[in-house]
């Protein structure tokens, strides 16, 4: 009998529902996502990363509980917003479409985000989505107007079971364009017929190009079927865009199909307010790479629990931004790095073999299991690692009444875990000594350090203690420490870092 391998089931929150609910999968140990990507059409920012941050975390954790997971997450490389920005350019939309899709990828990467097992664009799946344009006109679902194509939004009577959105609601809302062809103003586009000079394809209405809705649904029906697991996408979308998915999709392959589950990651806020240009509060991820190194912002957003609105601390100091929200996350993050570190040089290559740990050191991954099992809790997650940390930490510190190899064995055991249940939430992936050294460069920069200065004041310490004159010794360690600098005497010889306050 062909065995099927062991997964941790799991409760998530599923937005069509309005409740937490078991999972239940299509197929016995696989899960299906599909999640809303990027348009195109300028440098990401932070709101763009932590929706990506997000369900790369729920990704993550469902390879934890051991499922194996098909990721989809599209590119949608043609839409007006492209189209607007390309004309105030003067670029070619398909080529600044693309060049920002590989900006994004990149800056996705420094957040440790991984890449889809499948990332489909729009400008690839044109002939799908005629196919399912053809399919709704074929049932009564759509309708064609000079060389456009609507949806009929009443010939859907579940419209708006997701939103909580009502057809009167729709009539009254300021969203609703106007457009006097239309059987109704509350259908939308599904095709839209080429205006001059706009990249365009052919199809049976005329050259045109797909709306923005319609293109989801070509793309998950094509990667992952009719009917799949999860869709995720940031709460913004679920009015219209995950609205007129579902009623296309289900238009076009009847009711019961499409995602199973819904999820949407909470609001990134600063001092309670949307993120907004006209508040001067969008800041584009290589902004938060170079301030702060990318894992800061992955572990500051796997501290909040993905459903939850966030609050995020920042200041702009002399035209300056400083992101205190991150810099905090950061000095967490160290104190994870160096504990490794410290665990790493006392183990070395002999972890004192096979045998009991202490309990305590125990605990970690089921911990971190049972968090994740409940609407992927990280915040859970990362108190359970902080916990270890802490043991870890002591045990370093001072061994008496414990067995040495016990010991030795226990704390190879934390900082394997450690590692493990942090790559569950895409953090602690890094070598500790790329990462502190890193950080420093960081942090000398930033508080514009003399390393040579510094590293001449090591070099007069190290003479002093040689000759046993530990008074000057003491001296320099106190000069240095006036310049921000903190000494770190380890086995392997003394090293230093910046010593940053909260």
């Amino acid at each position: 009998m062909l065995q099927t391998k062991a997964v941790t089931p799991f409760r998530l929150y599923d937005s069509m529902r309005r409740a937490k609910c078991a999972f239940e999968p299509l197929v016995p140990g696989k899960v299906g996502m599909y999640v809303c990507g990027p348009t195109t059409y300028a440098p990401a920012h932070i709101g763009h990363a932590y929706s990506a941050i997000a369900f790369d975390t729920v990704r993550r954790s469902l390879t934890f509980l051991g499922w194996d997971v098909t990721y989809v997450r599209n590119v949608t490389d043609i839409d007006d917003k492209i189209i607007k920005r390309a004309h105030e350019t003067n670029q070619d939309p398909l080529a600044m479409s693309a060049h920002f899709a590989a900006e994004y990828n990149r800056d996705m990467a420094r957040f440790n985000v991984m890449t889809p097992s499948i990332e489909p664009k729009v400008t690839t799946h044109i002939r799908e989505v005629i196919a399912i344009v053809e399919r709704l006109i074929a049932n009564g679902h759509a309708y064609a107007v000079d060389g456009d194509v609507y949806y009929e939004v009443r010939k859907f009577p579940p419209y708006g079971k997701l939103s909580g959105q009502t057809i009167d609601e729709l009539e009254d809302g300021a969203r609703v364009e106007v457009d006097t062809r239309k059987k109704d103003p509350i259908d939308f586009a599904l095709w839209k017929r080429a205006k001059p000079g706009e990249p365009s394809w052919d199809s049976p209405w005329g050259k045109g190009r797909p709306g923005w809705h319609i293109e989801c649904s070509a793309m998950t029906v094509t990667h992952l079927g009719a009917t799949f697991d999860i869709h995720a996408g940031g709460k913004d979308l679920i009015f219209p865009h995950h609205e007129n998915e579902i009623a296309q999709s289900q238009g076009a392959d009847g009711e019961g199909t499409f995602a199973r589950y819904w999820l949407h990651n909470g609001f990134l806020n600063f001092a309670g307010e949307k993120m907004s240009k006209s508040l001067g509060n969008v800041f584009n991820c290589d902004q938060i790479a170079e301030a702060v190194g990318g894992e800061a912002l992955r572990f500051f957003c796997v501290s909040h629990h993905y459903r939850s609105p966030v609050d995020f601390d920042v200041q702009v100091i002399d035209g300056a931004p400083r992101f205190f929200s991150l810099e905090a996350a950061d000095r967490s993050l160290s104190g994870f790095y160096t504990t490794l570190q410290r665990i790493d040089q006392f183990v070395g290559d002999n972890t004192a073999g096979e045998g009991a740990v202490l309990p305590e050191a125990e605990k970690l991954v089921p911990d971190a299991k049972q968090a994740l099992a409940e609407d992927f809790n990280a915040p859970e997650v990362v108190a359970a690692m902080h916990a270890a940390g802490k043991l870890a930490n002591k045990l370093l510190d001072e061994g008496k009444g414990i067995d040495k190899q016990v010991r030795r064995r226990t704390l190879a055991r934390l900082g394997k875990d450690l590692r493990a249940v942090g790559g569950a939430i895409g953090v602690l992936t890094q070598d500790p000594a790329t990462y502190l050294r890193e950080r420093r460069e960081r942090l000398v920069k930033a508080k514009q350090i003399d390393v040579a200065a510094v590293e001449h004041k090591l070099g007069e310490r190290k003479a002093a203690r040689a000759e046993k004159n530990f008074t000057r010794a003491d001296e320099i360690r106190r000069e240095l420490a006036a310049m921000g600098v903190e000494l770190l005497d380890t086995p392997a010889g003394t090293d230093w870092r910046i010593a940053d306050a909260d």
